[in-house]
């Protein structure tokens, strides 16, 4: 069978050699790189099944990088981050990560982290459904994965694309904030709320006219997310 393939990228060769063993030991092949370009070079050539990207390196670092991989490819990313703030988390997100993890972390949280990631990215690869969804100015073709927004077509992380998935399929429904958490990123992320907040305010920037007056993905205030509908 063959082994799924992960790529480390940090320059800390003591944390590369420890990830690198475990994931090694918990069946996946693994590739490293200690930085940005290194890294570029084995997305094109190897196209892992997942990234594991450290923030702080030297010339270019984890924000960027992100931001070119995600100009070619939606391969599921993790970011690691020494930092705590809110803030660094979301503009991690924000660049297309899917997830990420505050160092120091442990090996077997880092490993249910990727079998979490992956589980998304695979269950989003199966579901095709030969359907459309339009409504005033936006439609979603849910065979070819495209959405569009006043008839331009508009590019969507992963992630997005899930998250405005599960609201444009329950269009007119309240969706509980848990209940998409748990939908789009899995029962581990029930109670990441942040995370939620992050990717609609994504999709807003995307699809609203103004996203601080949405028309269309509405707030219910302590309760979840609707998207409008007639």
């Amino acid at each position: 069978m063959k082994k799924t393939s992960v790529l480390v990228v940090d320059d800390d060769p003591q944390l590369v050699r420890l990830v690198r063993a475990n994931l090694e030991a918990a069946g996946y092949k693994v590739f490293t790189a200690a930085d940005a370009r290194s890294a570029l070079n084995i997305v094109d050539m190897e196209m892992p099944a997942l990234i594991i990207l450290d923030i702080m390196m030297p010339e270019i670092d984890g924000y960027e990088l992100c931001r070119r991989i995600r100009e070619f490819s939606d391969v599921p990313i993790i970011m690691l981050t020494a930092k705590v703030e809110d803030v660094d988390k979301v503009k991690g997100l924000k660049q297309g990560a899917d997830d990420y993890m505050t160092k120091p972390f442990s090996v077997q949280e880092l490993l249910a982290r990727i079998e979490a990631v992956l589980r998304r990215s695979r269950s989003s690869e199966e579901v095709k459904t030969p359907s459309t969804f339009t409504h005033r100015d936006v439609s979603v073709d849910f065979a070819q994965r495209r959405v569009r927004v006043r008839g331009q077509e508009v590019a969507l992380t992963l992630t997005e694309y899930k998250l405005l998935s599960q609201l444009v399929n329950n269009a007119g429904r309240v969706m509980l904030h848990r209940e998409l958490l748990v939908r789009v990123w899995g029962p581990e992320y029930q109670d990441e709320l942040e995370y939620l907040r992050a990717y609609i305010r994504h999709l807003r920037q995307k699809i609203e006219d103004d996203p601080h007056q949405p028309k269309y993905i509405l707030s219910k205030p302590g309760i979840g997310y609707i998207f409008a509908s007639q």
